[in-house]
């Protein structure tokens, strides 16, 4: 499975056109800066690469897919995906392409859409191609993120919000996402510095699963719950921190990100048995645990959320006596994706999430 994000968004310009059949037909400016005009509310759309189909699942237009590329049809071992554990008729649908974003232009003509909706492309001249080959406009969206990249993520919900009608929908989507965040942060955000333990988080997929290793110096739970990050000061970048820079670190509790169990040695499997590690701190004192994966098609921005409640739960549980995680879990993703599918995913990974982790 792939992850990754985009850098830079736009927000939808709305047009007025003429009607064509049943649908008036609008102008919008994608996240590419093109103008491209389509069916406002279209019945038929396809979405391409990372993260596209999480969105439209989001604005509640899931029904309007007529086909999906690969990741969604694909049996996997491990699936960190809530939109699609929501929807399994995902599964059944036509293929449009392969996973990130490299699609067959005579399948996509194939299943008749309206309007393609794209993440991560790269110039407007490949959105344009894509739309000269198979006659169908295309509209670019920049994936974004929670933090460092949200103006583009909010910009593509409208965008994709104005285009399918979701207007409303979108923007509850924002305000949504701004009212947890903001909770997490009122909850935390006065601690002492000399009450903050220490914090790491290994395991991050980045491209695929990843070691102990493999971490977010601006992974954003921490970032929502003023967690003291013991690699912050690495940028905003992924990171894949040295064995000798962790043991000089010695967080006082350690997160272990999920997807890590695709790999072999896991994370954990690091964590019991190499010495280095088994003389950190964290790892004495039984002050580890698994957390929801953060990368999965791109970043889950429902489990992240999910994932800084569980956090601030284990750093500073006075602050989050009334939050029950794998309940917080579940009113996230049915808000997100219309179904509470925190045990579903859980159990794709060993049942570990949100437990403390025997080392």
């Amino acid at each position: 499975m792939a992850c990754g994000c985009t850098d830079t968004g736009t927000s939808a310009q709305a047009g007025t056109g003429q009607e064509t059949g049943t649908h008036e037909m609008i102008t919008v400016t994608d996240g590419l800066g093109r103008e491209v005009t389509v069916p406002k509310s279209p019945d038929r759309v396809v979405c391409s690469n990372s993260g596209c189909l999480r969105y439209l699942t989001y604005l509640q237009a899931q029904d309007a897919v007529v086909g999906v590329d690969s990741i969604e049809i694909e049996e996997t071992i491990f699936d960190a995906r809530p939109y699609a554990l929501a929807n399994p008729q995902f599964k059944d649908y036509p293929l449009i392409g392969e996973f990130r974003g490299k699609d067959d232009p005579e399948k996509i003509v194939a299943a008749n859409p309206q309007v393609i909706f794209k993440t991560q492309l790269i110039s407007p001249e490949e959105a344009d191609e894509l739309s000269e080959k198979t006659g169908i406009p295309v509209i670019a969206l920049n994936y974004g993120s929670l933090s460092a990249y949200r103006a583009d993520m909010d910009a593509s919900l409208r965008l994709m919000g104005e285009v399918m009608g979701k207007e409303d929908r979108a923007e509850e989507v924002i305000a949504y996402f701004d009212a947890a965040i903001a909770d997490l942060n009122a909850r935390t955000a006065d601690v002492p510095e000399d009450e903050q333990p220490t914090t790491y988080v290994g395991g991050i997929a980045y491209r695929g699963p990843h070691g102990f290793q493999s971490t977010e110096p601006a992974y954003p739970p921490f970032i929502f719950v003023n967690a003291d990050n013991v690699v912050a000061e690495l940028g905003t970048e992924h990171a894949d921190v040295a064995k000798e820079k962790i043991v000089e670190y010695n967080p006082d509790v350690i997160f272990v990100d999920l997807f890590t169990l695709q790999t072999d040695p896991t994370a954990i499997d690091e964590l019991a048995d190499d010495p280095s590690y088994q003389a950190l701190g964290a790892v004495q004192a039984g002050e580890v645990y698994g957390v929801l994966p953060y990368n999965c098609y791109t970043q889950n921005h429902g489990s992240i959320l999910a994932d800084a409640y569980y956090i601030g739960s284990v750093l500073y549980p006075g602050r989050f006596a009334d939050i029950d995680p794998t309940g917080k879990a579940d009113e996230i993703y049915t808000f997100l994706v219309g179904e509470p599918v925190f045990d579903e995913m859980s159990a794709e990974f060993a049942d570990l999430a949100f437990t403390r982790l025997e080392i």
